[in-house]
Parts: C-alpha cells; structure tokens; sequence
C-alpha cells in the first residue's frame, strides 16, 4: 500500500503563486520508478481532472490547455516527492487539489488509471 499525503493549499489572491507537495510513503516501490503520478482537482459539481501527469522515471510532462505555461509538476525521486508550482493562478482553479499514483501505467492522463489517492489540499483563488 502506499499512502500520498498533500500540503500547500490555502487561500490566495487572484495572480499570486502557490506550492503544494506530495510525499509518497509506506511501499513506494510498488509503485516503480517509472510509474505514473500526477495532480488532480475537483472543484464541486463538477469532474475530477488532471492538471499535471508524468512518472517518478521523468516522463515530459502533460498539462491540459486550461494550466499549461501556469502549472510546473517537478519530483524529488530520493525523498519521494512531487510538486506542483502554480503561477498566475485564477478564481476558477479554485478546487480541492490531489495527488495520484499509479502501479499499473508508467503514463496516464486519466483518473482512472491511478491507484492511489491523497486526502485532498484545497485551494481557493478570490478575485
């Protein structure tokens, strides 16, 4: 099993910059060095969806069109972190923020594809 536990999230201004972090623990190795991770969010009343996807091996990253040039996954592989550098951000990427991580795909952009989940940071961007 491996757990995913976020921080970073808090409330910010429209423009401002935020961090969030996801330390990975318990059998990391299950999920391989070339396994899949990436951030998600979920904004209510509506689906959760990928911000950021690539793998603990350095896979080019992926970012879909509503983040890309504003969202940065970077990972730390010796202390089992990933980041998630967030600029110039907007009231709409208001939404509570998730790690993920996969043991089945080295790539993947679609939550269904991952297998382990952290609890949630959330993020609130006012205008």
């Amino acid at each position: 099993q491996v757990q995913l536990v976020e921080s970073g999230g808090g409330l910010v201004q429209a423009g401002d910059s935020l961090v969030l972090s996801c330390v990975a623990s318990g059998r990391t190795g299950s999920t391989g060095n070339d396994n899949a991770v990436g951030w998600f969010r979920q904004a209510p009343g509506k689906e959760r969806e990928v911000v950021a996807a690539t793998s603990w091996g350095g896979s080019t990253p992926y970012y879909p069109t509503s983040v890309k040039g504003r969202f940065t996954v970077t990972r730390d592989n010796a202390k089992n972190t990933l980041h998630l550098q967030m600029n110039s951000l907007k009231p709409e990427d208001t939404a509570v923020y998730y790690c993920a991580a996969s043991r089945r795909y080295s790539y993947a952009t679609d939550s269904r594809n991952y297998d382990y989940w952290g609890q949630g940071t959330q993020v609130t961007v006012s205008s």
